[in-house]
């Protein structure tokens, strides 16, 4: 998606992401988080597949965007991160809008990310960060033949998707 140097965006939900607090089970083993469940994901969101990345303190990931795939983003922990997202799509209601949310181990959330939505997250804590991701497409497509479904903004001086 191309947009000009002189975009900008304004604080303010956007139409499509949405963000649901975790609430861990726990007792005197440890706790337990359920990241998502079938009976609670419209279809189109449903995960293709599901990885775990390891993202080192002051370390940001993206901003990028995709095609045609949904992330479903899991922060629990360990780790504190900034979520950053912006939404550039052309015919979104809340296109202009962009979004910041502190997330991670002191405040459990998930994050559901449609296609198109900008989006970044960098580790503001001390400690390496764990990010759970189910995006509903699986990378690279079957057998890892496929093309891949990122635009990646972060390699961009002019890129409109500053993080501050």
């Amino acid at each position: 998606m191309q947009l000009d140097r002189a975009a900008s965006f304004t604080d303010g939900p956007i139409d499509g992401v949405t963000l649901k607090t975790l609430s861990p089970h726990e007792d005197r083993r440890g706790w337990l988080v359920e990241l998502f469940r079938d009976d609670e994901l419209p279809s189109d969101q449903r995960p293709a597949m599901a990885y775990v990345s390891e993202t080192l303190p002051g370390v940001a990931r993206g901003p990028h965007e995709h095609v045609d795939q949904t992330d479903y983003f899991a922060f629990v922990g360990p780790g504190e991160f900034m979520l950053y997202l912006w939404d550039a799509r052309p015919d979104s209601p809340t296109r202009g809008h962009r979004m910041k949310v502190a997330v991670g181990e002191s405040n459990k959330q998930c994050a559901i990310v449609p296609p198109g939505v900008v989006h970044a997250y960098k580790n503001i804590g001390a400690v390496p960060g764990w990010v759970f991701n189910a995006p509903n497409r699986l990378f690279a497509g079957v057998g890892r033949r496929g093309p891949v479904d990122e635009i990646r903004h972060e390699d961009r001086p002019d890129s409109p998707f500053q993080f501050e």
